[in-house]
Formats: C-alpha cells, sequence, structure tokens
C-alpha cells in the first residue's frame, strides 16, 4: 500500500537526485546579461586605456577629444558587432545628442544613486530587465560609472578645471553639464540595449 509518507519519500529522493532545472526565459537572461557585462568590460578597457595613454603623453585637454571621438567609435564597434545599442549615458550628459539617458535610464540611474547612498559601492553596481517598448521586448542592461579622480581634470569644479581644459570643453561641448563632480560620485552608467528577437552571437564566431 503507498502511503503520504512513502510519496513524500519517493519525492524527497527525487528532488535531491534531480539538478535544479533553470527555466529556458532564466537562461537566457543571464546569458544576456553575461554578454552584456563582457562588452561593458571590453569598453571600460578599451576606453579607459586610451584616455591614460593620452594623459600621460599628452595632458588631460587633449583626452577630451579621445572621449570626443574615440568613445562613440568603441560604442559603434560593440554595436553593430553585437546588433545592440550600446552606449554611456548620463543625467548630466556632457554632449546631449550622444550622452542623454532616457526615460528608462533615469529611473536606473536614480536607483544607483538611492543604492551608493545607502553605502553600496559603484563598482559594478548594474541593473537589468526586460521591457515592452514599442510593442517589442528588450533586455536592458546598465552598469554604473563613478569618478574616479583621473577624471576630476575634465569633470572637477569649475575653480579646479585650469584655463586650457575649461577653453577645450567649450569648444567642443558647448552645452556641457558633466562637471562639478566630486570622486567617488556617479558620473553616469554604461547602457545596452538588446533586442530580444535577435539571438546573442556565437562567443566562437
Amino acid at each position: 500500500m503507498i502511503t503520504r509518507n512513502t510519496l513524500t519519500s519517493a519525492v524527497f529522493l527525487l528532488l535531491s537526485a534531480s539538478p535544479l532545472v533553470v527555466p529556458a526565459a532564466d537562461e537566457d537572461a543571464a546569458a544576456r546579461e553575461q554578454a552584456a557585462r563582457t562588452a561593458v568590460a571590453g569598453f571600460a578597457k578599451q576606453l579607459g586605456g586610451e584616455l591614460k595613454q593620452t594623459m600621460g603623453s599628452q595632458g588631460p585637454a587633449a583626452a577630451i577629444a579621445v572621449c570626443r571621438d574615440v568613445a562613440p567609435q568603441i560604442a559603434g564597434k560593440l554595436s553593430r558587432e553585437n546588433g545592440w545599442r550600446v552606449t554611456r549615458v548620463s543625467d548630466r550628459p556632457r554632449n546631449p545628442m550622444l550622452g542623454m539617458a532616457d526615460a528608462w535610464e533615469l529611473d536606473v540611474l536614480a536607483q544607483f544613486a538611492a543604492r551608493a547612498g545607502k553605502g553600496e559601492s559603484l563598482k559594478n553596481m548594474s541593473h537589468s530587465e526586460v521591457v515592452t517598448e514599442g510593442g517589442k521586448q528588450y533586455f536592458r542592461y546598465m552598469q554604473a560609472i563613478g569618478i574616479q579622480p583621473l577624471c576630476l581634470s575634465c569633470h572637477g569644479s569649475a575653480g579646479q578645471l585650469p584655463a586650457n581644459i575649461k577653453s577645450a570643453l567649450e569648444t567642443n561641448y558647448p552645452y556641457d553639464l558633466a562637471t562639478g563632480y566630486d570622486a567617488g560620485e556617479l558620473r553616469g552608467a554604461f547602457s545596452i540595449k538588446q533586442p530580444m528577437e535577435l539571438p546573442l552571437r556565437d562567443a566562437g564566431n
């Protein structure tokens, strides 16, 4: 005779012996987040390397051109390679035409600021979710960018900026809002928008 205890034991043994099966949707989201993290890491490494090299050899004023010219090139290359939109955004953009956050990004930036205000480190702070926009689904990912001491050369308070930096910023970014920061503050975020209808690229391709 099969008793309740017998069934309970059988179910317990079955669950104990079987690996946890992650739903396909969760697996896809995890894969997309990892792909986004990898893209952001590559973006940050390449841009950071260019900035350090230029600042070391030519000074902070020359590094402004790196952010103006090289950063969009890196973002464009990653976008074309993956079929995503890859960019950097802020609620205080240096170039409103390229860096202005949309409504969803502004909300996430506010969440990042709140999390940082509670003591959470900006390093690796991120947020992801699947959203529906215009009848289509997108996987959206953001990773916080904090102000490092090196960044203050071009993003510090007006009183801290040398005359040549001010002049270069006025020439290249007449609508600049990206000054007045202190080290450790939230500057903005890397932002990635992946159409869910497009499969992730095979890492081996």
